[in-house]
């Protein structure tokens, strides 16, 4: 029996009667699955696209809110949200009259306009670092951050937690093995050695993380403040504190990437935990679903950044940084970005959003109890996760151990045949200010369901 405690015959018989279902319940999804396969590598044009537990891509009509229609016309209650992205909700109203207007009076101008200025100063207040700068995506402004740190500090080496996730930036892609550095797995075309610049220490280890910092060569600790893409896990008491301490002691920048962790709070985790960073990041849902990244900087590293572009000009540069894309910071995704954090990112939606939450994981904790499995449930905020681990993990190394992919595809894929959506390649679900309870307790019902056809499977194979 694995650690989950759910028998492996019984998962795959019940994932091949979910896949037959999905695919006569969704004829269409598949006809456009096998047109695609015709124009679009792997039949998507995002390659995660085609990463669900369902046997071709379901594909989606329309959302809105908290719901989206399929093409072959079922409604699904979402609980995935664009994996963060909406995490506000599909469409907001302000944000899609927002779009409309704009559209008609610019898409893109390489030029400031007044919603810039007044989206900086509510980032500011929101989040009480002074100096902003917008990206298209927060990959773009965690690679702007990291690229600021070495030139402010003159140090090449970055520290990151193993099991991190930061987007798509090279430097970030590297595990803690055996208390040494090593490329993360599966790398596709990787041509440099990021061992000799990047050193990657387990979360919630401060010796390891001193360890790190000792050689005084480190520009920046880049981090989220609870690790969520490999599954959720919380800090201990004071490690994040430990780290701005270790950090500041060093000499090196502390950097925050609340892309995911914007979950717990109107401020994030840098408000509710009293975090005191350097440079923080923000993506996914900062323009409502309109793709943006934002990072913010204290005075003393807007400081720097000025001395640096002065010291790249006087070296005969442009004193530019070359970190730019062109459609950063254009006329739509500011127009949008301002008009969310007025009227979507409110502290009334994140009230309703938390107390859902904190209904569904008292759901799920009912629910693995009274099924006696060794499970336990995370929750950040407006996110909550059940693992297949009794305890909550500690590390990215104890939350990839806990991993049982046959077991989550078959789950997802129940899920979806039943016309809910959450999260892939882990089990983490967002409620948003249109998620009902009748939602929330529907999911917990839908699961409870799967897992009790998952014991009648397992004792009538075992009575066979």
């Amino acid at each position: 029996m694995p650690r989950s405690g759910i028998d492996p015959a019984a998962v795959a018989a019940l994932t091949t009667a979910e896949r037959a279902l999905f695919l006569a319940r969704n004829p269409v999804s598949s006809a456009l699955a096998a047109r695609a396969r015709g124009a679009l590598v792997d039949g998507v044009p995002m390659h995660w696209m085609a990463d669900w537990s369902t046997p071709c891509p379901l594909f989606v009509a329309e959302a809105r809110g908290a719901r989206f229609r399929d093409v072959d016309g079922h409604d699904h209650v979402d609980f995935c949200l664009g994996d963060t992205g909406a995490m506000f909700g599909h469409s907001p109203a302000p944000v899609a009259a927002a779009i409309a207007d704009q559209a008609a009076r610019g898409l893109t101008t390489m030029l400031p306009g007044e919603d810039a200025v007044r989206a900086g100063e509510l980032l500011a207040e929101r989040f009480g670092l002074p100096f902003w700068q917008v990206t298209a995506t927060a990959t773009d402004a965690n690679r702007a951050a990291l690229r600021w740190a070495r030139a402010i500090t003159g140090r090449k080496v970055i520290v990151v937690f193993d099991g991190c996730y930061h987007g798509t930036v090279d430097d970030v892609m590297v595990r803690a093995a055996r208390g040494r550095t090593v490329h993360r797995p599966g790398l596709i075309g990787q041509a440099q050695d990021l061992t000799l610049t990047s050193r990657a220490v387990p979360f919630n280890d401060p010796d390891a993380l001193r360890a790190a910092l000792a050689p005084g060569d480190v520009a920046a600790l880049i981090c989220e403040p609870a690790m969520t893409n490999i599954g959720m896990v919380l800090p201990d008491p004071g490690f994040m504190a430990a780290c701005r301490d270790l950090t500041r002691a060093h000499g090196a920048l502390m950097i925050i990437d609340e892309t995911h962790t914007i979950s717990t709070g109107f401020g994030g985790c840098t408000r509710e935990w009293r975090l005191d960073p350097d440079i923080f990041v923000m993506g996914k849902p900062v323009a409502g679903g309109v793709a943006a990244g934002v990072f913010g900087v204290s005075a003393a590293v807007a400081a720097g950044m000025a001395q640096a572009r002065a010291a790249a000009a006087a070296a005969g540069g442009h004193g530019h940084s070359g970190m730019g894309t062109t459609l950063s910071a254009n006329a739509l995704a500011m127009h949008a970005m301002r008009v969310n954090l007025e009227a979507v990112m409110t502290r009334a939606a994140y009230d309703h959003m938390l107390a859902l939450s904190d209904r569904l994981a008292t759901g799920l904790r009912a629910l693995i109890a009274r099924h006696a499995l060794p499970w336990c449930v995370t929750r950040l905020g407006a996110r909550c996760e059940f693992q297949f681990c009794a305890t909550p993990p500690r590390t990215g190394a104890e939350a990839e151990a806990a991993f049982d992919d046959p077991l989550r595809e078959a789950l997802h894929l129940y899920l979806i045949n039943r016309g809910i959506l959450i999260t892939p390649f882990h089990n983490m679900m967002l409620c948003c200010p249109e998620t009902t309870a009748e939602d929330v307790d529907r999911l917990v019902a839908t699961l409870d369901r799967a897992l009790a056809d998952l014991a009648a499977t397992a004792q009538s194979q075992a009575t066979a």
